[in-house]
């Protein structure tokens, strides 16, 4: 490849059916240099584990000046546009891509390169194959460790060495393959279900770390069957007109 975009994406978790985004960093790189860069910081609508902000640096109060997933990956497959796509680990970074392009209504086909299958079959000897332990070994610099514009640059880097060291060798192998995650399109939660969802959370005084809004239908589903299993349901209020639920 000679034109590619290289992608990273920080996110709440592994799952794309139920975490969210939170960062994504990219670069272009044409003719073996980057000739432009993209990132967003995203709103997840949701307080952040101590863990995630542990591992990334990343807190509540930056998120929280950040845009919606749809506008961030919107923005994103336009600053992508045809190019073929790179990343370590790369399908997973994809699958949460393209759950939110799906949830959109965008078709995201996409052919791509993963460094760490390429890791996998010419660095036997390498102990690890994370980026992480692949920039220590190759004395790639990272201003920041796990934030999404840095660990793409990062991975442009080591692509570009893993090219220079075994391209000859194996040519095939640095072909851009088509990415393949089947996904299905997630509906917000319903008026209803967001109700019934803020009178247990009410009534119980639950302290939620996501916001109601934000919730797709099986989230809020999810959710509201865990706090009927927790701590039951709304009492029935007798009044004037016979039996309503708080």
């Amino acid at each position: 490849m000679e034109s590619y975009i290289v992608v990273d994406l920080e996110m709440t978790g592994l799952h794309p059916k139920k975490d969210r985004i939170l960062e994504i960093g990219a670069v272009r790189v044409e003719d073996g240099g980057i000739t432009d860069m993209f990132h967003r910081m995203v709103n997840p609508h949701m307080r952040l584990s101590k863990d995630i902000t542990d591992l990334t640096g990343i807190t509540d109060e930056m998120v929280s000046e950040g845009c919606d997933c749809a506008e961030a990956v919107g923005e994103f497959l336009e600053f992508a546009d045809e190019f073929a796509l790179a990343g370590h680990n790369l399908i997973f970074d994809y699958a949460f891509l393209k759950q939110s392009a799906v949830n959109q209504g965008i078709s995201l086909q996409k052919k791509g390169i993963d460094t760490l299958k390429l890791a996998r079959k010419f660095l036997p000897e390498a102990e690890k194959k994370s980026l992480d332990y692949l920039c220590g070994y190759f004395g790639i610099i990272r201003e920041k460790e796990h934030r999404a514009l840095e660990d793409a640059k990062a991975t442009a880097q080591l692509l570009q060495i893993l090219q220079e060291r075994f391209y000859e060798k194996e040519p095939d192998a640095f072909s851009p393959k088509a990415l393949q995650y089947k996904v299905k399109k997630q509906q917000p939660a319903s008026k209803r279900q967001k109700r019934r969802l803020k009178e247990l959370v009410e009534y119980h005084k639950i302290e939620m770390d996501l916001e109601i809004e934000s919730l797709t239908r099986n989230e809020a589903s999810r959710l509201t069957n865990k706090i009927l299993q927790l701590s039951g349901q709304v009492p029935v209020q007798h009044g004037e007109n016979g039996f309503s639920h708080q």
